[in-house]
């Protein structure tokens, strides 16, 4: 019924219901720019420096606020995003992660996908497809943040410190684990919640992990050389966002790629607490 094939195009807009004719009006010129005006989409490479660049704007207090006026409101409401929005982003649901304002872009200018510990399970993997093969975005980033809530729930729960949880939030966060438990077999000499640092850099490796595992769109997308994922941290105090090596990404894909069983066990929808004790990235 769905075909599943990467490079799709983004059709939302042109779904609408039946609108009444309305008197004619003088035509009104906006700024935005049309789709007969569009610019082609940016490399991988284009659309992290501008993704760099806006980052770096905000954090100077400079930010443009682009494309947040009408005229890019009537734009969207005509026009199909994937012509447009030029990064995929998953981060947290942190109040402190505003994801456009931080990277200074405006409406149709990311295509954003929000959930606690920016795990990337079922969902959330479909909504980056989305982005990657529909939207057609040229890059993804997996951003953590500084001081995260959820990776510091489970660091406290691996260590036995933690409180009792309601009822949904353990499953949704079970992913996490094993990012805590690998950070705390590589720094064995840090204890308490000295570790969640690095628990959070390795969460956002466990997300791109897991993406590839059980996507192949996406692996096949990033060999391509159509798209990129990288990982980046989010300072919630100063600002600033920080590139983790593109390298990193690329051993992982690679690593999966020479597992494909492992790969197939993920989109067969194996679980991380078996993953926990062994894998690793």
């Amino acid at each position: 019924m769905f075909p599943v094939a990467c490079g799709g195009g983004d059709d939302t807009a042109e779904h609408k219901a039946p609108v009444k004719k309305a008197e004619a009006k003088p035509e009104v010129k906006h700024e935005a720019t049309s789709v007969a005006e569009k610019k082609a989409k940016p490399s991988p490479d284009e659309a992290i420096a501008m993704l760099k660049a806006g980052n770096a704007r905000f954090v100077d207090g400079i930010s443009n606020h682009p494309n947040i006026n009408r005229a890019r409101l009537v734009q969207a409401g005509k026009e199909n995003q994937g012509d447009h929005a030029y990064a995929t982003v998953i981060s947290c649901s942190d109040s402190r992660v505003p994801v456009e304002l931080l990277f200074d872009a405006g409406v149709m200018d990311i295509f954003v996908i929000r959930v606690a510990g920016n795990v990337c399970d079922t969902d959330e993997i479909g909504s980056i497809e989305y982005g990657l093969c529909h939207v057609n975005t040229p890059v993804l980033v997996v951003l953590g943040h500084t001081q995260c809530g959820a990776v510091t729930a489970v660091t406290h729960a691996v260590h036995g410190t933690g409180h009792a949880l309601e009822r949904n939030i353990p499953p949704l966060v079970d992913n996490i684990e094993p990012a805590v438990r690998l950070a705390m077999s590589k720094h064995p000499d840090v204890h308490g919640n000295d570790i969640v640092p690095h628990a959070i850099e390795e969460n956002v490796w466990q997300g791109i992990e897991d993406l590839f595992m059980a996507s192949p769109a996406s692996r096949e997308i990033v060999t391509s050389g159509k798209a990129k994922v990288v990982g980046a941290i989010y300072d919630v105090g100063t600002g600033i966002v920080n590139w983790l090596p593109e390298s990193k990404t690329t051993d992982i894909l690679e690593n999966v790629e020479a597992n494909p069983d492992r790969a197939m066990d993920a989109m067969a929808g194996g679980g991380h607490a078996e993953e926990a004790a062994g894998g690793g990235h």
